[in-house]
């Protein structure tokens, strides 16, 4: 499983580690990722996914994953984010029809 935000696409980044007598090691800043779940009102289900805490904190700010989906471009959406999207833009289309 690879450390990336599965919205934002946060990864891992690099740097050094500075000691008082300015010795260089290098280390990695890790993102901060949990496991969550979020509530997909038009799917009617949980979608698990794996985000930092930042874009956690940006979906429920815009209201949930849906309106979060939807009003984000595609551009700016990872490959997992955007199969997601267009599960929810089927399944609103589903129930617009009906």
């Amino acid at each position: 499983m690879s450390r990336r935000c599965q919205i934002t696409g946060k990864g891992v980044l690099t740097g050094n580690n500075v000691s008082h007598a300015n010795n260089k090691t290098r280390r990695r800043f890790l993102p901060n990722l949990q496991e969550t779940s979020l509530l997909s009102d038009i799917l009617g289900v949980s979608v698990t996914m794996r985000l930092s805490t930042r874009a956690i904190r940006t979906v429920e700010h815009n209201g949930g994953i849906d309106s979060f989906l939807l009003g984000t471009p595609d551009r700016r959406l990872p490959e997992d984010a955007l199969a997601l999207k267009r599960r929810i833009e089927k399944a609103q289309a589903r129930r617009q029809a009906a």
